[in-house]
């Protein structure tokens, strides 16, 4: 029993570490990283391990997007179209996924991963904060409702992926730089993990609380850390730390995958 607790408390921390780094420096959903682990190594059925991916996302983004704030590097106003067309449109992604037959996950948002991570090594964001806003609001408009509505499919679809696709959409359509991206992907992705988290646990009720607890408090202790680390690196250092941790991430989840 108690070698049972241990081997849970060690595996929620390496869950918690993986998700909480993710998190603070890259915008990424927890759900990516803590899902395939509890998965894999707990043997937690794969709808709860999502779930507790998802609680544990709530409070690492809302403390990362705060330390963001604080930095001046979160875009509250400019984000709301954005996050409103991530939300109502996951709802349709989650009912046509529901007319498929069940299916194994796929490697998909693995690879893609790798290859987003490839994109920030390769050619970093420079986008300066007036680059930024020079963007007219109908075009930012417009490309938000667009680009959130990507990323909703996607999340609702396959269950995985919002904040690699968000930091993308954000930086690649919206024109964001990487510090003021990855603030408004934490924050969004505060919103869209709630609402993901609260929906697994009224369908399938209460998970593994020992597991949930854990890996909730390791994702907000790395992601705090993570969060701080990033807010006083330079873009191009970020760029680079941002590609890192999706590739190392997006690899490990396919070798765990195949293994």
């Amino acid at each position: 029993m108690m070698e049972e607790i241990l081997i849970k408390i060690l595996v929620c921390f390496l869950a918690g570490a993986g998700a909480g780094i993710g998190t603070g420096f890259a915008g990424m959903s927890a759900a990516a990283v803590i899902g395939p682990v509890l998965i894999t190594f707990l043997g937690i059925p794969a709808y709860a391990a999502v779930g507790i991916g998802l609680i544990s996302d709530v409070l690492a983004s809302a403390v990362s997007a705060y330390t963001y704030k604080k930095s001046g590097n979160l875009d509250i106003k400019n984000s709301l179209p954005l996050m409103l067309s991530v939300l109502a449109v996951t709802v349709v992604g989650s009912f046509v996924a529901s007319l498929l037959p069940d299916r194994a996950m796929s490697s998909t948002m693995q690879i893609a991963m790798i290859l987003i991570g490839l994109r920030f090594l390769l050619k970093p964001v420079n986008t300066t904060r007036a680059q930024m806003e020079a963007v007219s609001p109908k075009s930012r408009l417009i490309r938000a409702i667009v680009g959130g509505t990507l990323i909703g499919f996607i999340c609702g679809f396959v269950g995985a992926g919002g904040g690699m696709m968000m930091l993308f959409v954000l930086t690649a359509f919206l024109g964001y730089s990487m510090h003021m991206a990855v603030g408004t992907s934490v924050f969004i992705m505060t919103f869209t993990a709630l609402t993901g988290g609260i929906s697994h646990f009224v369908i399938d009720g209460m998970p593994d609380v020992l597991c949930l607890v854990l890996c909730a408090v390791f994702t907000l202790f790395w992601a705090r850390i993570a969060a701080k680390i990033a807010n006083k690196a330079d873009a191009k250092l970020l760029n680079r730390v941002v590609g890192i941790v999706m590739i190392v991430t997006g690899g490990v989840i396919l070798a765990v995958n195949y293994l």
